[in-house]
Formats: C-alpha cells, structure tokens, sequence
C-alpha cells in the first residue's frame, strides 16, 4: 500500500469514527433529553378531554369534571345541583332539604363560562416540579403584580410599602398571623373579636391549642385595664355573618383585617383599608374557593419574616398549578379593569338580596340584618346592599333555636347563630351558591313566611271564667285575637282587634 492510499484509509477511518460519534451524539440527544420526546399535538388532546367534559348539559343542573366519576360507559357521570336527581340531573328532588350552611360561591360560575376561552388554562405533566421558583422565592413574581394592579384597580386597600405572603385560602394566613403576632408577646395574648364573628377565628385558634395565645370571645366585653395583657382583634370588613362595615373595638390591640368580602360585589369600596395586616381570599374574588389561594399584605418586615417562616414549616408555600389558575383568572379580571366581573357579581347579589329581604319583609317572625346604601368609590356611585349571607333572626321567645326553626318548618340547612358568638336566636343561610340552589331557597323561604298567615292561629291560650264561658287568647298575622264560647257551644263570639283581618 503506498502512502497515498494509506492517507486516504486513514481518512476514512477517522470520517468514520466522526461520523459515528455525531449519530450517537444526536442519538443521545434526541432520544435522552425528555424536552424533546413531547408530542407537539399533546395539548390539543388534552384540551379535547376538557371540552367534551364541559359539553356535557346536565340538564342545567349540574356540572361534570374531568377529575368526576367515570360512567361503566366511559363517560363522565354528572354532579347535580341541590335538590336535583337522575343521570342528568333532570329529575328534581321533592321535600328537598336544602343545605344553605356553606358559603361556596357558584354564583360566579356562569361569569367564567362565559369567558371559558380566556380563562382556561393546560397544565404540562413537568409543569414546575421543583420546590421554588427560578429566584428561589415561592411565590409567582407575575401573580404578585397581578394582585397588586388589581387593589390599586378596586382601591379596597393600600399596598405601598406591603410585603405580600401567599396561603392556601384566608384560613392558613390567618392561623400564620394569630401565631405570629403572639411571639411579640411574653404573656398568653387573648384572641378575640366582635359578635358576631366569624366561627374559624374561634376553632382554628382553639385547635392549635397554643400556651401562646387562647381565644377569650367578643372583644367588647375584654378587661383592658390591665397593661400587661395583650390582645390580637380579628376585624371583618364586611362582616360574616351580617356584611356589616367594622372597625377594630379594642385600642392598642394588635389587629388582623379579615377583607375577604371586601369587594364590589359584596360591598361598597368606601376608602382604601390602611393597616397592618390586611388578608384576602380568591374565593370570593372569583368564586374559585376550592383552589386554596388566599394572601396577605404586611406592613411590617419582622412580622413579615415570621410569618414566612411559619408557612415554610407548615407547606412550603402554595401549589403552583393553584398559582397559575389565579394568574391566569386575575389576568382577565385586571385586564378588563375589574368592571365586568364587578358588575356581574354585584348584580347577581344585589337581586337575590332585593327578592330575600322583601319576602322577610312580610314576616312579624322573622327579621333579616338591615343594610344602608352607602357611596362605592370604585363604581362611582351609591349602591344598595349586596351581601353573601342573610343573618336571619327568630322573634318570637318560643322559636328559641332558630336553625331548628328554620330546617324543621323550611327545610333549610343555616348555620346556628351560637357558632357566631350571638344567640341561638339567629341563623345564618348563604346566598351565595348555584342559581338552582338560591330559587328553592327563596321558594322554601316564601313558603314559611306565608304559613303565618296560615298557622299563627293555633297557638291557643285557654282560661276560664266565672260565667262559665272559654276564652281563647291566640294571634293571627301577628295581632292579638279573643274567642269567648260557653260550654255547650250555644254562643260564640269573636272579638278581634284594633286592625280589620280579611280571611286567607
């Protein structure tokens, strides 16, 4: 072999090495590195999955998930309404007792329905699978300055200067805040708020059973002489149950500033809320309670700082998939300046309250909490009452558990007003569920108030007199009546009232 062939093996040899070092190189490369086995269509099948779910009617009824219980036929089963039945959902319930315990905020469902294009969103199955985000934080930076544009949007607080923590719902920040403010002290602090408050204050606090802090009740009845006892004052604003506007009882206390309700359509925005602790939720936001997202705003840096510390050893901060859900609804809420998630929350509740109250109205035995109108600065103008609950009252002194009242006579499930710190006396119901959930509330409620006129009549007080005659003392539509008849029923008379009575 001469020289020139042995280059021209050599060459060959080398090319060959080469070029198989290239193939196993972009073999590595494109069957090892997982980015690039994905399918490019896999979103396409995914979102498939979700619009045939969503296509399914139920009747109107109902709703099927894609996370719901799969059918022997392979096809979602439907999840139905209150008071609805049947596969679809068609068939409805009779003598249905309606559970009106819960606040879940469905009301809001036909909004985002409405804007399903805008306000969905596919997760990858390698979607943020690391504890942190790319600047070790746990919190989105992008969902951060959604939050942020949104109160500067609504002006419900000020968020100059805020240090802002992420939680799973308002009810994880607010065990964070109570056990927080608590280490500043060197004595037990006493929790407390003003009735009615909210039950969680009560229960989560004596759940942690902390020798750091214990529950002691209504704020207005605290003993505050004594300088070495510390207070921290939850202030709901609206309030729940009764969606009143407070203000903090106690001087000097540290305070937590519940504004979950503190939105247009619940309420009117009067002045941006200026306080240390300032705790919201994305479920009466948006109606998205079942994702657990809820944040606060700090004032404080040492506060702040503890507070991190203690989401961190509780769960490490909120999931991600739940913090790209709120991007992505906050998102469209910000871009549209709040305006028409507001005015559709607001008018939905303002109707439902406007139709409850009247009916109440006509009742001499129950009453429901009495709303102003007050100027919104966000919707620039005055705005009637528009709150989640009614908080029903029982006058007479016989209906002494209100919710007894309520679920035996009306077949409604309220929540009990001892719960709230005030008396058995009142019930608390939600209007906040499903369109199908608030008609059979209001019908069941209709229902109750029209049977005074049917059955005040058969509380009877008999006595008897000297001319051997009864008398029967009984009410009928709340006024006083009188029923002489002797005892062989030869002479009756009935003596009515200073009003004219028509017979129903």
């Amino acid at each position: 072999m001469n020289s020139t062939e042995s280059f021209t093996m050599r060459t060959l040899k080398l090319g060959l090495i080469y070029s198989s070092l290239i193939f196993n190189v972009f073999i590595v490369y494109k069957y090892l590195d997982g980015s690039h086995l994905v399918d490019e269509k896999w979103s396409k099948s995914a979102a498939g999955e979700a619009e045939a779910v969503a296509a399914v009617s139920c009747s109107g009824h109902g709703r099927a998930y894609l996370d719901g219980i799969i059918g022997g036929d392979g096809t979602p089963v439907c999840e139905c309404n209150a008071c609805f039945t049947g596969l679809d959902c068609f068939e409805s319930v009779p003598e249905c007792v309606l559970d009106a315990d819960s606040g879940n905020p469905i009301y809001l469902e036909p909004f985002w329905m409405k804007h399903a294009a805008s306000t969905a969103i596919v997760v990858s199955g390698w979607h943020r699978m690391g504890y942190e985000y790319d600047d070790g934080s746990l919190i989105s930076q992008e969902l951060r300055s959604e939050i942020f544009k949104l109160h500067d949007i609504v002006k419900n607080v000020n968020t100059t200067d805020r240090y802002i923590i992420f939680g799973a719902g308002s009810t994880q920040l607010l065990g964070a805040a109570v056990h927080s403010l608590s280490l500043k002290s060197s004595t037990p602090t006493k929790v407390v708020a003003s009735v009615p408050y909210y039950p969680v204050y009560k229960s989560q606090t004596e759940l942690l059973d902390s020798t750091k802090y214990k529950f002691t009740g209504d704020a207005s009845i605290q003993n505050t002489s004594d300088s070495s006892t510390s207070f921290i004052e939850f202030v709901t604003s609206p309030n729940n149950p009764d969606g009143q506007l407070k203000k903090a009882v106690l001087k000097g206390s540290n305070k937590i500033h519940d504004l979950a309700y503190y939105w247009p359509h619940y309420s009117p925005i009067v002045s941006p809320v200026d306080e240390d602790i300032a705790i919201f939720t994305l479920s009466k936001l948006t109606g998205h309670a079942g994702s657990r997202f809820g944040w606060a705003l700090i004032k404080d840096k040492d506060l702040y700082q503890r507070m991190v510390k203690y989401m961190d050893l509780n769960t490490y901060g909120v999931s991600r998939e739940t913090q790209l859900r709120a991007l992505k609804l906050l998102k469209h809420v910000v871009r549209g300046g709040g305006q028409e998630l507001f005015e559709f929350g607001y008018g939905t509740m303002k109707h439902r309250w406007e139709l409850l109250s009247k009916t109440l109205q006509a009742s001499k035995r129950f009453s429901v909490q009495h709303l102003s109108s007050q100027y919104c600065t966000f919707l620039d103008k005055h705005r009637t009452p528009s709150p989640a609950f009614a908080w029903i009252k029982c006058e007479q002194e016989e209906d002494e558990e209100c919710s007894k009242v309520v679920l035996g006579e009306a077949k409604v499930i309220g929540r009990a007003g001892s719960l709230f710190g005030a008396g058995n006396d009142y019930v608390r119901v939600s209007l906040a569920d499903s369109q199908d959930h608030f008609n059979i509330l209001l019908n069941h409620i209709e229902k109750l108030v029209s049977q005074e006129k049917i059955g005040s009549g058969t509380r009877f007080h008999f006595y008897n007199t000297a001319n051997q005659t009864w008398h029967a003392n009984y009410q009928f539509m709340g006024l006083d009546q009188d029923i002489q008849c002797s005892f062989d029923g030869s002479s009756f008379a009935h003596h009515q009232g200073a009003a004219t009575i028509a017979a129903t």
